[in-house]
Parts: structure tokens; sequence; C-alpha cells
């Protein structure tokens, strides 16, 4: 933030008898010391302040402003003592308190400077920077409802102060209020059309709320400004593939990774663009490299998977391999492309149906079960895993995995419907017609033709 050098206070008290000083008054000194400041001579207006000091020790302006011409200088904890020593001269200047907690912040001593802030509020509550202040403090602390708070509050004082906005729409972002963060941004963009960086923040909103297209142009306008910010590029791609437009999605995840070569996440979209297009080397290559970069994450917790106790083995029912094979394709499978976490489970989903389409199916059930222990809820991998395990001939592993699916997704409509289907393969021919039926009832229309074939026998 920026400071305003204050002026002169109180009277000083008569001069020291040096020959030194008796031309020049302190209040010269003063004067000149924050003439230096704003012209950004800061040594020369530490030293003319230090002058003033030693002609009066107890002038609290002179410790203030030098302490200001020390922070522009860099130098916190310098500033931190001359604040002190102003505080302990005259603590009833809020301003004193708040360039205080600025020099803390910057020392990344938040819960002290938040401290500094609410002084200061206590004496001046109509200091729309030290509720920002405050509020930025509280979001580094991670304690993003009161940073809202505070920044509300700064916001009806100065109700188009973009640092404001700004730091009011990433809290709302890391608090995943999207459309919240989305009117701040826009509110930016109003008030600084060229601030890229607002391009970029309402561009990530748009993605989370669906707006695909708006997020593109949000990263366009972005890369407009900023040609050279990788990530721009890469959340573009992530767009594009949201669109089903993987081709321009490439090419995004192509500069992404020509300006950050270790940028994970443009490998795992470019993998999964690649997946779509059917060129599943190259979708395997590079969820190879998604999964290999940077992967020095903390080891994750052991994680809990669905146990099933498998039945006893059942005799076949009239619903014999060929039909379960050709009821089984004819479900469209379209994977959908989603963030990567740190822990990779999505690129070792997208490597195991890459691998799947090229009859690699023991290597991507491997993949498949390596993405399940990352992420136990992981509906997709679940279903995908099942799939395959069909094909295999496995059924009752299949079985389980539908029912894993299901219980991490209980709308599920096609994994009921596969089950059901499995289920009277496998000889469980009343359990399978009723989730056959489940699924009819949630809108799976193929369900009532097996029905009709199957279960009324």
């Amino acid at each position: 933030m920026k400071f305003t050098f204050i002026s002169l206070l109180v009277s000083l008290i008569p001069l020291f008898s040096s020959t030194t000083h008796a031309q020049r008054s302190a209040a010269d000194y003063f004067e000149e010391g924050n003439t230096k400041a704003r012209t950004g001579d800061f040594t020369g207006a530490v030293k003319d302040f230090g002058t003033v000091i030693s002609m009066n020790p107890d002038h609290a302006p002179s410790y203030y402003n030098r302490g200001l011409a020390k922070a522009s200088l860099k130098d916190q904890r310098g500033a931190i003592m001359d604040y002190d020593k102003a505080i302990e001269l005259d603590g009833k200047v809020a301003l004193y308190y708040e360039s205080r907690g600025v020099s803390k912040s910057l020392q990344e001593n938040f819960t002290s400077a938040v401290q500094d802030y609410s002084k200061a509020i206590d004496l001046d509550q109509e200091q729309a920077k030290a509720y920002y202040n405050r509020g930025v403090s509280y979001a580094k602390l991670n304690n993003l409802r009161m940073a809202i708070s505070d920044l509300d509050k700064a916001l009806a004082l100065e109700p188009d102060d973009i640092p404001a906005l700004y730091a009011r729409g990433n809290c709302k972002q890391d608090l995943q209020e999207y459309a919240g963060s989305l009117a701040d941004f826009t509110r930016v963009i109003e008030l600084s059309p060229k601030r890229t960086g607002a391009y970029g923040s309402r561009g990530l909103a748009k993605l989370e709320l669906g707006d695909y297209q708006g997020a593109i142009g949000d990263f366009t306008k972005a890369l407009d400004l900023s040609p050279n910010e990788s990530w721009y590029y890469n959340n573009r791609g992530f767009a594009k593939n949201k669109l089903e437009d993987f081709e321009s999605a490439i090419l995004d995840f192509n500069k992404t990774i020509e300006m950050d070569s270790e940028n994970f996440e443009a490998y795992y979209g470019r993998g999964f663009a690649k997946n779509k297009l059917y060129d599943l080397k190259g979708a395997i290559q590079d969820m190879d490299i998604a999964i290999i970069l940077k992967s020095n994450y903390p080891e994750l917790p052991k994680k809990k998977f669905y146990q099933f106790r498998a039945k006893a083995p059942v005799v076949e029912s009239t619903l014999n391999r060929e039909n379960l094979d050709q009821l089984r394709n004819q479900v469209p499978s379209n994977p959908k492309i989603t963030a990567i976490t740190t822990d990779r489970s999505e690129a070792y989903y997208i490597r195991g149906i890459s691998k799947s389409r090229i009859s690699q199916n023991r290597e991507a059930i491997k993949d498949l079960t390596k993405a399940i222990e990352l992420t136990p809820s992981y509906t997709d991998a679940f279903y995908a895993r099942a799939l395959i395990n069909s094909e295999e001939g496995n059924q009752i592993a299949a079985i389980h995995d539908y029912s894993s699916a299901i219980k991490t997704k209980n709308s599920f409509s096609e994994a009921y419907y596969l089950r059901g289907i499995t289920k009277i393969h496998v000889g469980q021919t009343n359990e399978g017609c009723l989730d056959l039926s489940k699924a009819g009832e949630m809108g799976y229309q193929q369900s009532y033709k097996v029905i009709s074939t199957y279960c009324n026998q």
C-alpha cells in the first residue's frame, strides 16, 4: 500500500546548542526529510529524520516517518523498531499501528499484523486500507471468512478499490464461491480493462461455473495482454477440452509445454485430447510424463477401498457371453476431462483407458487400480475397470466395480444397467432385473428392452 508522510504534529523543544545544528532547525530537517522521501531519496530521508531525532528524541512523527523510509528501503525490522518508538511516544495515532502491521505482514508475521490493524481500526474506523490490510492478513492465515468480512468493510468505504475487489475475488474463489468471485473480477476489469490477472482469474471462475466459451474468451484476452504466461494457454486448453475442441486444445497444451516443459497438467490435458482423437500411443506417452513429472509430493496415506464379499459361483443364464458383450458395448463411454490433482489419479485413469483401446487390458487395469488407490471414490475409474474386467471375462470383479461406482454415485444409471445385465449373465437373474428396473426408473430406456427379453420368463 502507499503511505502518506505526515507533517509536523507538535512544536519542537529548544534545539541543542550545536554549531552544526544552530543554523537550521529541527523543523527544517523534518520537512527536508519529507521532501526527500516524496522524491524517492529514502536514504537521505532516513538521515534527515535521524537528525531531528538527535535534536528531539521524543518526536514521534520523526520516528514514524523514518520507519516509513526504512520500509521503503525494505528494512522492515528497522522500520518496526521506529514504529515501536513512535507508538511508545504517542499511542493514539492509527497510522502508526497500520504501518507497523504492514511491515510485520511483509515479514509474514500475519498474526501480529492483524493485532496492529485491529488497533488501528479501533482508533479510526474510517480507514479503508486498514480493513483491506487486515483482510489480506486473514487470508494469509487462511481465515477466509474473516478476510471477506474485512474486505467488505473496505469496499463499503471505497467501493471501487481495485486491490480490495481483487483480493475479495481471490478469497471467494478459494472458498469455491465462483459466482461471487466472477462478479468481483468483472468489476476489476470494468475499472481497469488492461489488468491481465483479472481476466485470468475470471476465466477460472467461468471454467468452474461451466461457461467454457466465456472462459476461453477471458484466457484469450489475458494472452493478448500477456502472451508469455503459460498457465493461460494451459487453462484455455482445458476449457477447449471441455468443449471437445480437441485439436485446438492440443495446440494450447503444446504452447504450454514449449514455455513450461515441467507442467504436468499440460501433458495430462494433451494426453486426454489425444485419447479422444484416437492417438492412443501419444496419449499414453503424455500420461506417462504427467504421472512421472515432479512426482516428489509426499506419499499419500493409505486409503480404504469399498470391500465386497464374492458370492459363490453360479451357472450362466440364457444371456450368453456374446449377448453380454454386445449389450455392454452398446453403452457409450465418453470420459470427460477433469482438473488433475497432485496425486495424478486422473492421469492414471486416462492412461488406463488409452491402453484398453489398444487391447492392453492388463496394463489398463493396473492403471485404473492405481487411480482408485489414490482416489478411492473415483467413480469413473471403477466404471472403466468394470468394463474391462467384463471384457476379460471376469464378471464377478466387474459386478464389484459397478457396485463401487454406484456407491460413489447413486444416480449412475449406466452402472445399474450394466451391473444388471452382468448379474443376469452369471445367474443372479432376480437381482439383475431389479438393477435394470432401477436404471429404467432413472431414464435409461435400453433397460426395458433387456427386461422384456430376460426378466419375464
